[in-house]
């Protein structure tokens, strides 16, 4: 009898998956007017689909003329509405053109799922009418981000701390970095908060609140070396950035040598945002593989999701010298039934120097054996070749780095690692220009 259960549950898998066809067919069918309607139409120009309409309760206007002249137009399943119900993330792919440029591909996002932003128009009503419904533009002018109006000259940690990662800990310096590259102004190049226009500032605010996303990018832009997709602009409540290529997923399985780079390239960004000459240490709180993407040309890795992100200024901290601000700080590891989790203390790496929060976030989620992603365990580096297994230096490191024996030893581990990687590397492109 129990010979046949292969059998029996091999056409349980089958029947579900005829089942998930015809189900997918009988919603084309009845979407068949709205999916001609979806193909003909570029919903990109509609002031309501891009929520141009609640603006300023938006995220900014900078590519509105873009979009209201076509210029950006969603790839083939993006068109297909019905199609959204997967889409939880509200990420699409579509395609800008410039007369003189042509085409290429951009990443659309409404920063946040339909029921998030749902929630933030409820939250804005209530703190204006006390009703979770209302008129949010007028709402707006009557909620903490209009009451910092153009006779507040600077945008001060007081007002802003706590509203987001980014600012769970701001200093005065990051502020004014913020509103000096902020680009959803024509003003840009200013930190007096005064200079922005009623409707900017809230934009400003908003984005901070809701996800600041935007913001890490437009303050730590790629074209200053930082490994974040380049912020490109925004209409109503959707944002364009870059598309930089796969995400790192799609290299779970790729050559060996091609992982080892990869790695290579994860440590370096993990030293790279915690030590760097501006003092910001920019901590990753969501380190997962759908987090970073690969450049298909320079095989470059790149963050493509920076809501997460806290940014500590070790310039402000050294200069306040909280208690226990020249310890090292090691954060901890702990066994987690999720996947990509990570235990850390937000005050702590607000109020250290030496933080190896990084480290640990890369090791501990894409790199280790530890590391589990959509069942998946085993980490990037998986089934290193036997000569490599077998000298153990790589498993040893790794475990170190995720979980440490010695104190501090995460740091030094980090270090060798990375100095592992690019040997390895540097091996890897040797023997194949032979």
């Amino acid at each position: 009898m129990l010979r046949f259960l292969p059998l029996k549950l091999g056409r349980l898998y089958r029947c579900l998956k005829l089942l998930l066809v015809v189900g997918l067919f009988v919603i084309l069918l009845m979407n068949t007017h709205n999916l001609f309607a979806s193909f003909q139409k570029n919903e990109l120009t509609d002031r309501r689909f891009i929520n141009l309409n609640k603006c300023p309760a938006c995220f900014g206007t900078s590519w509105c003329r873009k979009f209201m002249n076509g210029q950006v137009s969603f790839e083939t399943w993006g068109r297909l509405r019905f199609l959204d119900v997967f889409n939880v993330k509200n990420v699409y792919f579509a395609q800008y053109g410039e007369p003189r440029e042509g085409t290429r591909r951009v990443v659309l996002k409404r920063l946040g799922s339909n029921q998030e932003l749902a929630e933030i128009d409820q939250k804005i009503c209530k703190r204006a009418t006390g009703r979770p419904r209302c008129d949010l533009i007028q709402a707006m002018y009557k909620t903490e981000f209009a009451r910092i109006n153009g006779d507040v000259r600077l945008l001060t940690p007081d007002v802003v701390e706590g509203w987001s990662d980014l600012v769970h800990c701001p200093s005065q310096r990051l502020l004014d970095r913020v509103v000096r590259r902020y680009a959803e102004t024509k003003d840009s190049g200013s930190f007096l908060l005064k200079n922005l226009k009623d409707t900017e500032r809230m934009q400003l605010l908003m984005t901070l609140a809701f996800n600041p996303e935007p913001l890490v990018l437009q303050s730590f832009p790629s074209d200053e070396g930082w490994p974040f997709a380049k912020y490109l602009g925004a209409c109503g409540r959707v944002v364009a950035v870059n598309y930089v290529g796969e995400d790192l997923w799609s290299f779970y399985n790729a050559p060996w040598e091609k992982r080892v780079d990869l790695a290579r390239q994860l440590m370096d960004i993990a030293e790279q945002l915690t030590n760097n000459d501006f003092e910001f240490a920019l901590y990753l709180l969501d380190v997962s593989f759908d987090n970073f993407a690969v450049g298909p040309r320079d095989g470059k890795v790149i963050i493509v999701d920076a809501e997460n992100v806290l940014v500590a200024d070790k310039r402000l901290i050294k200069q306040n010298k909280p208690e226990n601000y020249d310890v090292w700080y090691e954060s901890r590891f702990e066994e987690c039934d999720r996947e990509a989790c990570l235990s850390f203390s937000k005050d702590s790496l607000c109020s250290r120097v030496t933080v190896d929060h990084n480290y640990y976030a890369i090791c501990q989620n894409l790199l280790s054996r530890y590391a589990t992603w959509r069942g998946t365990t085993g980490g990037l580096l998986h089934d290193p070749p036997a000569h490599i297994a077998k000298d153990g230096q790589l498993k040893a490191l790794l475990d170190e780095c995720t979980k440490p024996k010695k104190r501090y030893g995460r740091f030094q581990a980090a270090k060798e690692l990375r100095e592992y990687l690019t040997q390895l590397a540097a091996a890897s492109s040797s023997a194949m220009a032979r």
